[in-house]
């Protein structure tokens, strides 16, 4: 089964109309915060430097990731998700694959990291991702911090 056709959607938090930027919030808490049962300030102030990256489907959010570079660090990619109507449908690895190549194209030559939830080690890994630290429990998840050398494709 591969992934059905979509498009993608790069922009600053600006670029988005009131409508478009309250539907990814919403998304973006119902997965993080309502779905993962996490109380945590999921509105914590990097959106605005960031790059959001979406995968639309039929003009329907079906992916996201947020892509930003901290101060003296590698870029990050962060609030992966597939959106709950879109699961199983291979969307994952296409969602990462356009985060890495947005990454790259954004912060070329440059390592990228991720803070990985756990249990999706393996899948992080099969996308060139190695771990740097060990396990520890963020807003009560387990997560591990993984880095993807620059010479992965």
């Amino acid at each position: 089964m591969t992934a059905p056709a979509y498009s993608v959607d790069v922009r600053r938090l600006e670029a988005f109309s009131a409508g478009e930027l309250y539907a990814l919030l919403r998304l973006r808490v119902d997965v993080f915060v309502v779905e993962q049962d996490c109380a945590y300030p999921e509105l914590d102030g990097k959106d605005e430097a960031a790059l959001h990256l979406r995968l639309l489907i039929d003009g329907e959010t079906a992916g996201y990731a947020r892509l930003w570079r901290p101060e003296n660090a590698p870029p990050r990619i962060g609030r992966v998700l597939v959106a709950p109507a879109h699961r199983g449908k291979r969307l994952g690895k296409a969602l990462m694959r356009e985060a890495i190549r947005a990454c790259e194209t954004q912060f070329p030559g440059v390592p990228i990291a991720l803070s990985a939830q756990s249990h999706l080690e393996h899948f992080y890994r099969s996308l060139g991702f190695a771990p740097t630290s060990a396990e520890y429990v963020e807003d009560g998840i387990p997560h591990i911090d993984m880095l993807r050398a620059t010479s992965e494709t």
